[in-house]
This record gives C-alpha cells, sequence and structure tokens, in this order.
C-alpha cells in the first residue's frame, strides 16, 4: 500500500454506509445546541452503552463532558435536509425545527426514528477527535420508518428487497 493524503483516506472511509443521527445538549445557560454526527455506534447492551465522536475542539465539546446528558437523535430517511442543517454553526438552531422539550430538558427533534437519552460516562482522545461513550438512560423507537443512511458524501435511502419464499 502507498502513502495516502487526508483527502484519499476521507473519500475511502465515505465508502462506508452509516446511519445519520443529530445530538441535541444544552449549555450552562439551558440554550439548545444540535450537531450532525454520523460517527455514532453501540457498544454495549448490558451496561447499555453507546459511543461517538466530536472533534476536539468543538465548540460543543464541553457540553459532552462526564456527567453531562444529551440527546440522540437517528433521522428518518426524508431528513436530509435536516442533517444538512445541524451539521454547519448558526445562532437558534431550533427556530425553524418542529421539536419538543423532554422530561428531562433536552431538545427533541419530532419525526426521527429512534432517540436515546443518554448520560457522558467517558471521554478518551482518538487524534483530532474526542470518543464519547454514554450510557443510554432512556429510548424511543419507531422501527416503522425508515433510516437516513450516509455513504459516498451523500445521503441515501435503505431499499428494502422482499424476500422471496424458499
Amino acid at each position: 500500500m502507498s502513502p495516502f493524503t487526508p483527502q484519499e483516506l476521507r473519500k475511502g472511509f465515505s465508502s462506508f454506509a452509516t446511519g445519520v443521527t443529530v445530538i441535541t445538549c444544552l449549555d450552562a445557560e439551558k440554550q439548545a445546541h444540535g450537531i450532525t454526527i454520523s460517527s455514532f455506534n453501540t457498544v454495549s447492551l448490558e451496561p447499555p452503552l453507546i459511543l461517538w465522536s466530536l472533534k476536539k475542539h468543538s465548540r460543543l465539546m464541553p457540553y459532552f463532558e462526564v456527567g453531562y446528558q444529551h440527546l440522540i437523535h437517528v433521522l428518518e430517511r426524508s431528513q436530509a435536509d435536516m442533517a444538512m442543517h445541524f451539521a454547519t454553526v448558526k445562532e437558534n438552531q431550533f427556530v425553524t425545527i418542529p421539536h419538543t422539550v423532554s422530561a428531562s430538558g433536552l431538545t427533541q427533534i419530532e419525526g426521527c426514528i429512534a432517540y436515546y437519552e443518554c448520560e457522558t460516562v467517558s471521554v478518551h482522545t482518538g487524534g483530532d477527535h474526542n470518543i464519547i461513550v454514554a450510557k443510554v438512560l432512556q429510548i424511543k423507537n419507531h422501527p416503522d420508518r425508515q433510516p437516513l443512511i450516509y455513504a459516498h458524501s451523500q445521503f441515501l435511502g435503505l431499499e428494502q428487497q422482499q424476500e422471496t419464499p424458499t
């Protein structure tokens, strides 16, 4: 194998299809923030743990430290615009986004296929990112909906094929 550039590595990584999430949190003034993340992954069923990563120098990193709560939204196939909305930094992110406030006070975006209310249990350094491990406290799931998929630098739907009886 030959050496590669960061751009080539990024393009290579993009061949791995992944789901798309938006993660919401609250700052010290209880202002809601959200960010699009595709690095979400399950870790353990017992205890219920997930992980995801965030750039080390993200302005939101202080709100995902150990002990802080956040809400992970698994986006539905039709929510590509929402993924793009939360992929960039902007003021008043939720003004045009249909949402409610969960019992814990976290902002919950409407129409997603799954919600995981979590508390950060550890943060690990992984190169230029932090790997956030969180315990799942609450879950809400809508298995009848289809997920938004990201691969080859574009949003896709998950096409289901009917199984033919054998």
